[in-house]
């Protein structure tokens, strides 16, 4: 398995958690687990060298930055 796949995996996972915390209303917590999770798809996207998944996930850590901090 390429390091890739495993990342993209434990990255998937940490979101779902992410998305559990969203639905259990447990902020800030779920914000952190999206970060995490955020970071590491964007390690896939570079390891991939695929600009699309980069951008997306530089689009949604932004999104998450601005909401978080006028919170």
């Amino acid at each position: 398995m390429e390091t890739a796949d495993i990342v993209k995996w434990i990255a998937t996972v940490i979101q779902l958690i992410g998305y559990g915390l969203t639905g259990l209303n447990l902020a800030p917590y779920n914000i952190f687990f999206f970060f995490i999770g955020i970071g590491l798809w964007f390690a896939v996207g570079y390891l991939w060298k695929d600009r699309a998944i980069m951008v997306v996930h530089v689009g949604a850590f932004i999104s998450l930055l601005i909401g978080y901090l006028s919170a």
